[in-house]
């Protein structure tokens, strides 16, 4: 993969809307984990495109620094065969003068050359420089987006099982209306007074019918106390 294309898929990626995202999802959660996924393999391939990209600019960079050197080089040789020069021909050695003169001219020559390259390389490096700057920021927001997906993954995770352990309890609860044990407790209820009722019932019965059997004895004995006096009164 391109860096261009990594840092257009590491743009879109680290722009992107989770909440408008997980909105439009039919399973957020499969939606978030297979986003964490697509966050993780494009983290992993944009680090090893901006670990290229700035193999490359350092690269550049040290033949920028060794053009530079080179030119400064050439240049002090050019100097130093001129000075040789100037000083055989004050010593009337004209001949070799010329040819140190010439030797010059070739380091200034090199001079040149190493300078016209030092100089190419420089918007190359300047664009190189950008494209990585852009890349590891991409790369902090990408890291930054998934962290941002692990916590939304997380919360509603969360979420979903508090919601799943409401709906168990509301269920329960359901259920418990349904049956509603308390009518049955009630007609049980009814049915035991019913019973304390009869037995109350009977209770009486039995009560009424041993003060009759009472009465009676009560009369049997006033008619006998009469029959007593009765005789008395006749002798």
């Amino acid at each position: 993969m391109s860096k261009q294309t990594v840092l257009g898929r590491v743009t879109q990626l680290a722009k992107a809307n989770i909440n408008a995202l997980l909105d439009q999802a039919e399973d957020p959660q499969k939606m978030l984990d297979q986003l964490i996924r697509d966050y993780a393999n494009n983290i992993a391939d944009a680090e090893e495109a901006v670990a290229a990209t700035i193999g490359n600019l350092r690269l550049m960079e040290q033949d920028h620094r060794e053009d530079v050197e080179a030119a400064k080089e050439w240049g002090g040789k050019a100097l130093a065969a001129s000075r040789k020069a100037d000083e055989l021909r004050d010593g009337g050695r004209a001949a070799e003068a010329d040819r140190f003169d010439n030797l010059a001219k070739v380091a200034l020559g090199r001079q040149l050359q190493s300078e016209k390259e030092a100089r190419t390389a420089e918007p190359a490096i300047a664009a190189q420089t950008e494209v990585v700057a852009k890349l590891r920021d991409g790369l902090d927001r990408m890291k930054a987006k998934l962290t941002e997906l692990q916590a939304k993954r997380d919360e509603l995770v969360a979420r979903a099982k508090s919601a799943q352990a409401q709906n168990t309890m509301m269920d329960a609860v359901k259920n418990v209306d349904v049956l509603d044990p308390t009518s049955e407790l009630s007609r049980f209820e009814d049915k035991v007074r019913r019973e304390e009722a009869r037995a109350l019932g009977k209770q009486e019965l039995a009560a009424s019918s041993l003060d009759a059997q009472f009465e009676q004895l009560d009369a049997l004995g006033d008619d006998a106390e009469i029959e007593a006096r009765l005789a008395a009164l006749k002798k």
